[in-house]
């Protein structure tokens, strides 16, 4: 079994048990009408934004803890003053050390897009992004079938919140374009060697259409990274453990925010 396939077994127990401790009817009840329409889409093609989506991790299967000595809500105020588009936040418990109070404090904190980064395998899910304060859920084309995606990409929709799906490879993407998606992000990471290339985003960006946002993930380290990715089409980047392995990643978010402003003039 791939560490894909633990983590989604895993996942289904997750759920379950989750709706044993509060049913989908009581779960509504902690669902509110947004306050503002925080869009992912408007914020990645903004002008006075980065289009870098901003990750709190502190941990991953690979990596182990990456960073457990900072707050989600510092964080990710550093990450909006910085300039972040939006911030993504880490709610798998047992694999990514992430929680759903992290990312209620984030909500607290700041006033950009904020993403649900986890494994999306049920309509459950979706309603606690929503009642947690998300603005985007993730579905990853690797664990659902098109069927699935598609289910679950129509209930986002019918929640007000936009749909980034994931896709590694030319046959996930081709396979999901479907309407109810609104931004397509490009993992760079291999799922059978765990080997990361910006080349995956490079090969795949012209088999996106071009009524979806496009966004690269993983293994973004350097600014030259997203100018390159940037001529390719891409107005968003994913980055997480590149900020989060720092002391202060707010801090270090702004110092490789300074090098990439640089490089664009």
């Amino acid at each position: 079994m791939s560490v894909l396939d633990n983590i989604i077994a895993h996942k289904r127990v997750e759920v379950a048990e989750a709706k044993e401790r509060l049913s989908f009817d009581r779960l509504q009840r902690f669902v509110k009408p947004a306050e503002q329409n925080l869009s992912l889409k408007q914020h990645l093609l903004a002008l006075n934004k980065t289009g870098i989506i901003a990750e709190f991790k502190k941990g991953s299967p690979s990596k182990g803890i990456i960073n457990d000595k900072v707050s989600p809500e510092e964080v990710t105020k550093g990450y909006e003053l910085a300039g972040a588009s939006a911030c993504s936040v880490l709610t798998d418990k047992d694999f990514f050390f992430g929680s759903e109070t992290d990312l209620q404090a984030a909500r607290a904190a700041v006033n950009i897009p904020l993403l649900r980064k986890d494994f999306m395998i049920d309509e459950y899910q979706i309603l606690e992004a929503k009642a947690w304060g998300a603005n985007i859920i993730l579905l990853i084309a690797a664990c659902l079938t098109p069927v699935e995606l598609k289910r679950l990409a129509r209930f986002a929709q019918s929640m007000d919140l936009e749909v980034l799906l994931e896709v590694h490879n030319k046959k996930e993407l081709l396979d999901n374009l479907i309407d109810e998606v609104d931004v397509i992000g490009v993992n760079n990471r291999n799922l059978k060697n765990f080997d990361v290339s910006i080349e995956t985003s490079l090969q795949l960006a012209e088999l996106i259409p071009s009524r979806y946002v496009k966004i690269s993930e993983s293994g973004l380290d350097k600014a030259e990274d997203l100018i390159t990715l940037g001529k390719a089409g891409y107005k968003g980047f994913l980055m997480g453990e590149r900020f989060m392995k720092e002391k202060d990643p707010g801090k270090a978010m702004a110092d490789f925010v300074a090098k990439y402003n640089a490089l664009k003039k």
